[in-house]
């Protein structure tokens, strides 16, 4: 094989997996930083959906455990609820909630993966682990799982925060 297609161990379908849902994450990190939350209906909001989809699609063909299968298929129905929430019926700040926390939940499925990949990968022949068991690489996983948590307590709080200040203004 091609010693510059095979890069990182990374086949040339596992660099179309790569590339295309790497944009996702400037897109989710500025929305989580201007928005406090992934904004579907936003430029950066279609742009993380392209991005996750073309992900989520295509770890089917360089996936090599069923824990990639399943975390692919939990992002890609949480995807789809988050960014079809809106068109659920009703009236309601539901909807919200079930947007951002399945949209959070999202970013976390595709940062876990990113995290253990890159330290499983980087530097190219010397990766920083070798091991599924290995404490940097459950720290980073315990750090990715606090973000999560914090992030959607701070979300939560906040949208109950626009509700009460909402119901006050009527």
């Amino acid at each position: 094989m091609n010693k510059e297609l095979d890069m990182f161990g990374i086949s040339p379908l596992g660099w179309l997996h790569t590339l295309g849902s790497l944009p996702a994450i400037p897109a989710a990190a500025y929305m989580f930083a201007r928005h406090g939350r992934i904004v579907p209906r936003s430029k950066a909001g279609a742009a993380y959906f392209v991005s996750m989809l073309i992900g989520a699609v295509t770890v089917v063909f360089v996936a090599h455990q069923p824990v990639g299968y399943a975390i692919a298929s939990v992002t890609l129905l949480l995807l789809l609820v988050g960014y079809g929430a809106a068109l659920l019926p009703g009236r309601g700040r539901a909807k919200a909630y079930v947007e951002t926390v399945t949209l959070t939940l999202t970013a976390f499925l595709l940062m876990l993966p990113t995290v253990t990949e890159i330290l499983r990968r980087v530097p190219d022949g010397h990766p920083l682990v070798t091991d599924l068991q290995s404490p940097l690489l459950l720290g980073a996983q315990g750090l990715l799982l606090v973000a999560l948590l914090a992030g959607l307590a701070a979300q939560v709080i906040h949208l109950r925060t626009q509700a009460r200040a909402h119901r006050a203004m009527r």
